[in-house]
């Protein structure tokens, strides 16, 4: 593989993700009842459901006939084994997101459903800004810190890129507040979420750094009680792989009434 093309430094990753706590975990927490909300509107029943994850501690506990596989480059799913496929909380981390989506697709029989939800282009802006801003004052320099996420226009697009119909693309944000920096930085180890970039700086950073963003982000991003708040968004994706049963849109040209009819009013050319 082409390391210019790695995001992700798969065994840093799972070393992040071995050291989480269970009380950092709120966030796929709340994920999941999300996706329980999500799926109770629709009026289906899946039998033969998948997820997808690296926290299965947590994951696992949302459909107890799951089959659980890890969030590996090369998802261990059968070919149209399923009628749901969750993706849970690691598309961000993908270094092919588009081919996590159309492996799950794959692994749909027809008509099954795709849910997935990462987190979004507002994650952690504050903290990204400080970083970026303190870092470049001190050393001169940028390093990658924050793996670069998407904006919902962009994500959802990539349903139809692997092949699924009927695409929806939503997204939460959610508020938390911290001490300050460092407390909001033992909370990203907490969850398995510090920095697994293949390109990451792989020296130590100068205190400084750290200094100048914790006051960056005291100065900038403080809250009414004089604690500092952090930015989270999740994007939700949900696609069904296609069926002939799906409804189709129409073929251009084959209305049988003109719009301005129905409206009941007067169809005006537009000039030149």
């Amino acid at each position: 593989m082409n390391t210019q093309n790695i995001l992700t430094d798969i065994t840093a990753l799972s070393r992040n993700r071995h050291r989480a706590s269970d009380d950092g975990l709120f966030l796929h927490r709340t994920a999941l009842d999300e996706v329980e909300d999500r799926l109770g509107l629709v009026n289906r029943s899946f039998k033969k459901p998948a997820i997808v994850t690296g926290f299965p501690q947590i994951w696992g506990g949302l459909r107890s006939d799951a089959v659980t596989v890890p969030d590996r480059d090369m998802l261990e799913l059968d070919q149209t084994a399923h009628d749901l496929v969750i993706h849970a909380l690691g598309l961000h981390w993908a270094n092919d997101p588009v081919g996590q989506i159309i492996q799950s697709r794959r692994a749909l029989e027809p008509d099954g459903l795709f849910l997935s939800v990462s987190f979004g282009g507002q994650t952690l802006h504050e903290l990204r800004a400080c970083l970026a801003q303190a870092e470049a004052q001190i050393t001169g320099g940028l390093s990658p810190r924050v793996a670069p996420m998407a904006e919902l226009r962009d994500i959802g697009g990539l349903l139809q890129r692997a092949g699924l119909a009927l695409p929806v693309a939503d997204s939460v944000t959610l508020k938390a507040e911290y001490d300050d920096i460092w407390h909001l930085m033992r909370d990203l180890r907490a969850m398995g979420e510090t920095n697994a970039l293949h390109a990451r700086l792989r020296k130590p950073t100068r205190r400084a750094v750290f200094q100048s963003a914790a006051q960056l982000y005291q100065d900038n991003f403080n809250s009414d009680n004089g604690r500092v708040t952090a930015t989270f968004e999740m994007f939700f994706l949900a696609g069904w792989a296609p069926a002939d049963s799906q409804p189709k849109p129409l073929r251009p040209g084959s209305a049988q009434q003109r719009l301005a009819d129905a409206l009941a009013t007067v169809e005006k050319p537009l000039s030149d």
